[in-house]
This record gives C-alpha cells, sequence and structure tokens, in this order.
C-alpha cells in the first residue's frame, strides 16, 4: 500500500488556504472549522509517515499519540482546535443563537496561529 502521507498533508496545506479565504470572507465559524480541519489532516499525514493509522478527529489527542516528542504547546493548540470542531458547525452547540454569531476575528486569528504552529511543526518532520 502506498504512503499517503504528502496527499493528507497538502489538502492540510489546502484546508488551511481555504481557512485564511473564510475569515477574509467574515465567514470565521468556516475559518475555525477549515483551521480545525487542516492540523488534523497534517497530523494524520505524520502518522502515515509513521506507518500508523490515525482515527477520530481530536487534534490533541492525535498529537500526544505520534511516536515522537511533540511539544506540549502544540498540544494545547491542538485542544483550541478541538473547541472549534463541533460548535462551529451546530447551533445546538451553543445555548442560543446561530455558530455565525458566536465566532469573529479573535477566534480566526487564533485559529491561524494554533493550525499554523502545528503544520509547521509537522511540515519539519515530514521533511525529515
Amino acid at each position: 500500500m502506498a504512503n499517503r502521507s504528502q496527499d493528507w498533508f497538502r489538502q492540510a496545506e489546502r484546508d488551511l488556504e481555504q481557512a485564511r479565504a473564510s475569515g477574509t470572507a467574515d465567514r470565521h465559524e468556516w475559518a475555525c472549522f477549515a483551521y480545525h480541519q487542516a492540523a488534523e489532516k497534517a497530523v494524520k499525514a505524520l502518522h502515515l509517515r509513521h506507518g500508523q493509522e490515525a482515527w477520530g478527529h481530536v487534534v490533541a489527542r492525535l498529537l500526544d499519540e505520534l511516536p515522537l516528542d511533540v511539544p506540549q504547546e502544540l498540544i494545547e493548540w491542538g485542544r483550541v482546535l478541538d473547541n472549534f470542531y463541533l460548535p462551529s458547525r451546530y447551533p445546538d452547540s451553543h445555548p442560543e443563537g446561530a455558530p455565525f454569531e458566536h465566532y469573529g476575528p479573535k477566534q480566526s486569528e487564533e485559529g491561524d496561529r494554533g493550525a499554523s504552529a502545528i503544520i509547521n511543526f509537522i511540515r519539519q518532520e515530514l521533511a525529515e
């Protein structure tokens, strides 16, 4: 079976571009979800590079399960991004209001910082 880690990583980079475009378009709930997706796919790419299958959508756990030392700061960024996975899409994740009413530029900026940190780390690991 072919190693598809580069396919997953290239899609992660494209998801990061989509997240930024969504934030620019004032669609911050979608930006936050796409930042989560970018980080998740990047981490799964590194699992594949190490011959592991990775299941689930919890970025912090996926980072922690990598067979290498992951800086604690990245796991914390994973936790931030994990908080975007469901609430950015589903109204019943909030006491009231649609998801788009709960996300703005600050959340998009935070998502960008977290996803970028994780993707940069994984880019370096994949290059080795």
